[in-house]
């Protein structure tokens, strides 16, 4: 991911920000789950990114790594709808408990803004169902520059998305993050109809760390530098989730990134291994190649 990159990540300042209050309160106010669902993965599967993953002679690669992780967040999705066949292809390979996180396609966030939309989402929805109890959670990700102005439509993209399929929102432009009336008036809306509110983290776009949930799911992006401080970002991330699972979170969906991306298996084991610690749970983790 090449949102936010910075060439001298030694100059920005990682810590996590203190959480807006709205956190605690939607949290609490959850039904307790049983079990704390947890889902770690990469962005991509593909030898090509991540090299020194893949053990020599692998075949057929979302296979092995569903072997590794649980989950995956499906950029393929964003560039091209995937076709019912698609779906049932990558369904069919993956392991019984993987998850699939696919991004709505850009041609409705992008390219066509929310507007004139109802049948291209009803294509992707039909898909994208056919993973059946291997669908985790999509999510829409808008362009920079869609502001403020246009929460009515966001609004109206909401409302008619199918309730039976999970939706999380992640919102990059500036203003959505400058004033508070705006940040309220989001929330408000996010809470209401029980959508996920994306974290991004980060170097070079430290404003958009609300740390503000509107569920009691966490979906987190978040992206290393490549720098020695990636490790210590994801160790202050445990500390924080450790205290949303006491405040009532019920689910966390953490996805790694890297400006290059041959490291994130090895960060998100790294990850893996610390939230299984910290937290007493038992996710596999996932075999990695050491760099040559």
């Amino acid at each position: 991911m090449q949102f936010g990159k910075t060439d001298n990540p030694e100059d920005i300042d990682f810590t996590l920000p203190k959480d807006h209050a709205d956190t605690k309160k939607v949290l609490s106010a959850a039904k307790p789950a049983k079990e704390f669902a947890v889902y770690v993965g990469c962005a991509k599967w593909n030898k090509t990114d991540l090299k020194n993953f893949y053990p020599k002679g692998t075949k057929d690669e979302l296979a092995y790594y569903s072997t590794q992780f649980n989950s995956i967040e499906l950029n393929a999705t964003f560039y091209k709808s995937p076709s019912k066949e698609q779906v049932e292809a990558w369904k069919d390979k993956a392991t019984k408990d993987f998850k699939f996180f696919p991004k709505v396609p850009n041609t409705i966030s992008h390219f066509k803004r929310l507007v004139d939309v109802d049948t291209v989402t009803a294509e992707f929805c039909d898909a994208i169902v056919l993973f059946e109890e291997k669908l985790g959670m999509c999510f829409l990700q808008m362009h920079d520059n869609f502001k403020p102005k246009d929460i009515a439509r966001l609004e109206t993209f909401i409302k008619k998305f199918p309730a039976a399929i999970p939706l999380a929102i992640e919102l990059r432009n500036e203003e959505w993050y400058q004033d508070k009336a705006i940040g309220d008036a989001l929330h408000a809306l996010l809470v209401k109809y029980k959508k996920t509110f994306v974290l991004v983290d980060t170097a070079a776009r430290r404003d958009i760390m609300h740390m503000r949930l509107t569920s009691d799911k966490a979906f987190v992006r978040y992206v290393g530098a490549n720098h020695e401080s990636d490790y210590t970002r994801l160790d202050d991330w445990i500390k924080r989730i450790k205290i949303w699972r006491k405040e009532g979170l019920n689910e966390l969906y953490f996805f790694v990134h890297q400006n290059v991306e041959l490291e994130s298996p090895l960060l998100s084991a790294y990850f893996i291994e610390n939230l299984n610690k910290e937290l007493k749970l038992d996710l596999p983790v996932p075999h990695t190649l050491t760099k040559k």
